[in-house]
């Protein structure tokens, strides 16, 4: 399988951004879930799923730049098609519609009458795994933010005591990614 370098999968962000900020915001947010990543697996196919996984949130703006944010849950299903039209490999596609949250069953698709088919999106690989606890360190908030393990337990808590229970279980898996250097170097705050 060939895996696309870091500058096709910038290209393939921009085409798909419909604006800078746009771009500026999801791009910059992959490239830090890719370093957080990387202080738990070197494999390639981690950075290259950490830096397209979210590539579905472009999906989501309308002409006038706003983000339609009641249908976010959407973005991981919207980036595999997105992956799947620009032919890349089903591997690299499920990083997409794999990564929500500590993973969507479908009986949560169920229960929470989710707008998403009903199916299981949870880490089948290690390298989604990886991709997806990653990615809850960092947020796309106005202004983002670093979130520390603790400040996910209390968020993923909300979702049932098998999420957080889910969470506590990828933390002793993996650990805890060291978040300062990379919020000095980007400015942003750690909650």
């Amino acid at each position: 399988m060939r895996v696309p370098s870091d500058g096709e999968i910038r290209e393939l962000h921009l085409r798909h951004a419909p604006s800078a900020e746009a771009f500026d915001l999801v791009f910059t947010h992959c490239e830090i879930v890719a370093r957080i990543a990387g202080q738990f697996s070197g494999s390639p196919l981690v950075r290259v799923g950490a830096l397209l996984h979210d590539v579905g949130v472009y999906r989501l703006y309308d002409a006038d730049g706003r983000l339609d944010s009641a249908n976010y849950i959407r973005h991981g299903v919207l980036g595999e098609e997105l992956l799947r039209e620009e032919g890349l490999p089903e591997v690299l596609c499920r990083f997409c519609s794999h990564h929500t949250g500590v993973g969507l069953t479908c009986a949560d698709v169920r229960e929470q009458r989710l707008p998403l088919a009903e199916a299981d999106y949870l880490a089948d690989t290690d390298e989604e795994a990886v991709v997806m606890y990653a990615d809850k360190f960092h947020s796309k908030t106005t202004p983002p933010v670093f979130v520390s393990a603790a400040t996910y337990t209390v968020k993923v808590g909300r979702f049932g005591e098998d999420k957080a229970l889910a969470f506590k279980g990828m933390r002793e898996r993996f650990g805890e990614p060291e978040l300062g250097p990379l919020a000095a170097e980007y400015g942003f705050a750690i909650i």
